[in-house]
């Protein structure tokens, strides 16, 4: 079968289409990305000195000191370390605290 369309419809139908790609990027992808990056960025805003934190590489230190854009880990007695804020992770701190807490 053979079904003819007129220029108009098609043309239509890929912009709805097109706009339904646009639609589901925005929200599985856009989106989430978004309010993931405002939590962490919350996070590192909310750091204080005590708190045992780790970083996104792995280190996990507590926080001696916290300056404007950095934060000095303490890993080790005498071993100090001076770190972004941003390189904290919200994800590890939070599951570094729920292993401390069993």
């Amino acid at each position: 079968m053979i079904f003819l369309q007129s220029s108009g419809t098609g043309g239509m139908m890929n912009m709805v289409l097109f706009g339904g790609i646009l639609l589901v990027f925005y929200f599985f992808i856009i989106r989430p990305q978004a309010k993931k990056q405002k939590e962490q960025n919350r996070f590192a805003s909310s750091l204080e000195k005590g708190m045992e934190v780790a970083t996104a590489s792995g280190i996990v230190g507590k926080i001696t000191k916290v300056e404007d854009d950095f934060v000095q880990l303490q890993v080790d007695q005498k071993s100090f370390l001076k770190v972004f804020k941003s390189a904290i992770s919200k994800e590890m701190t939070e599951a570094l605290n729920k292993e401390s807490k069993k």
